[in-house]
């Protein structure tokens, strides 16, 4: 497990946008646009995720008693600040997981990220890493900087936003 406090999340189909944040922020965060209660509930056991709902009806299922965390804001800002609070969430681990499958990225030569970005990318980056599944590759880059400041302030205090 690699989320906070050594806990893995599984956002239900509500929730997409939230399990993106999270990835962003480096945690290991499962979501499927579809798919049903029973199997969402039967995967975040077998994996022992957490799951984060806004579906009340998969919150009384017996089998996730204790499992769960209901998510009770339609917001992005609001939904994050209830998982930070729940689960002590920071951004120590930002960008190191993929945003498209949740794998945890790995580190690759230049040489071998340069026919795989273009051309302004290869001339400017030093730094990429791949992900093992989708091989989507990522670099340092305005979209990085932008992410790491909606990160910030994601995770400020309500009070500061």
């Amino acid at each position: 497990m690699t989320g906070a406090d050594g806990k893995s999340f599984f956002a239900d189909a509500m929730l997409g946008r939230l399990a993106r944040w999270l990835r962003v922020m480096g945690y290991d965060c499962a979501y499927e646009r579809h798919i049903d209660d029973a199997l969402l509930a039967r995967r975040a056991l077998a994996e022992d995720r957490v799951i984060l709902t806004r579906d009340r009806l998969l919150c009384e299922r017996r089998a996730v008693r204790g499992r769960f965390l209901f998510i009770e804001a339609d917001g992005i800002d609001e939904q994050v600040a209830q998982v930070r609070e729940a689960f002590g969430i920071d951004a120590s681990r930002f960008l190191t997981r993929c945003l498209r499958c949740n794998l945890l990225l790995e580190e690759v030569s230049k040489d071998a990220a340069a026919p795989l970005v273009p051309a302004y990318v290869r001339d400017t980056q030093e730094r990429f890493l791949r992900c093992p599944g989708c091989e989507r590759t990522y670099w340092g880059g305005t979209h990085r900087a932008r992410m790491r400041e909606e990160v910030g302030r994601l995770l400020a205090p309500k009070t500061q936003r």
